[in-house]
């Protein structure tokens, strides 16, 4: 099967918030989509440590505090706002900022087109900040709004190990995995070492 060169293209969205009525183990809830991606711009969170000997850097290690990112959207729904955040909507559908809510985990879903084939990404133990949306008045040209989350991206146990995010791309053995990338949130699988059961 040809694999990509390139990829490019943000589309399928999707947040998939932790389910708290689960315990002993991290689930999370069914991924609501949201339309309208515009970019997805992660930054590796981490520090390189070296340690010098023979005159030379004899050992480095680069630890995996995760990611801080920017997900920019067309407009992110006032329900999905208010779960994300712990804002609350009133009885007349008001979004109400909560000063002091309490933001709640979730996975961020998503897709980028590749030359030959799609890309599917998780990234797993996500945390957003209030969203920043600049208000202007309307000129000549009309300027779309959109809503920017900061969103901090942390390493999670799951299957004793600590994970940050997968990424996954159609093959000739994973149509159900992928198939249903954004029905249920992909945890990964591991072939135990020598292949054993």
């Amino acid at each position: 099967m040809a694999t990509n060169k390139v990829t490019f293209g943000l589309e399928k969205v999707h947040i998939a918030f932790v389910d708290e009525t689960v315990k002993d183990k991290l689930a999370w809830k069914t991924p609501i989509a949201i339309p309208g991606a515009v970019r997805w711009t992660p930054e590796a969170q981490g520090e390189a440590s070296t340690f010098y000997a023979d005159n030379t850097a004899y050992f480095v290690i680069t630890s995996n505090n995760g990611y801080n990112g920017e997900l920019e959207m067309a407009l992110v729904p006032d329900a999905v706002l208010a779960e994300m955040l712990g804002w609350e909507i009133d009885s007349n559908g008001m979004l109400v900022e909560i000063s002091n809510a309490v933001p709640k985990k979730f996975a961020l879903l998503g897709q980028v087109q590749g030359d030959a084939k799609n890309r599917r990404f998780a990234y797993y133990d996500c945390q957003a900040a209030r969203p920043a949306k600049e208000r202007k008045t309307k000129a000549e040209a009309v300027e779309v709004a959109t809503d920017l989350l900061s969103i901090a991206v942390s390493p999670v146990e799951i299957g004793g190990k600590m994970l940050v995010k997968g990424d996954l791309e159609l093959n000739e053995t994973n149509a159900e995995a992928y198939n249903t990338f954004f029905t249920t949130v992909y945890t990964p699988t591991f072939t135990p070492a020598g292949g054993g059961a």
